[in-house]
């Protein structure tokens, strides 16, 4: 039987700042749009469908690493 593996803090802390960095980019980028693009954005549920398949892609890797 494999031992399980732990996560040490560095990993975690790398994992939560790549996310602030995808966070402020994205900020960024809704900041810089033209305000046709920008109201798309701001008035239609594309951030929730983007975080729903992001979270479906870190959530289909984690599983596939344990499975290794």
């Amino acid at each position: 039987m494999a031992e399980p593996r732990e996560v040490g803090a560095g990993r975690v802390l790398l994992v939560a700042a790549a996310c602030v960095v995808v966070v402020a980019a994205a900020v960024v980028l809704t900041v810089i749009l033209p305000d046709d693009l920008e109201q798309i954005v701001y008035r239609t549920p594309l951030a929730i469908a983007v975080l729903i398949g992001v979270t479906a892609v870190v959530l289909w890797r984690i599983a596939r690493q344990q499975r290794s």
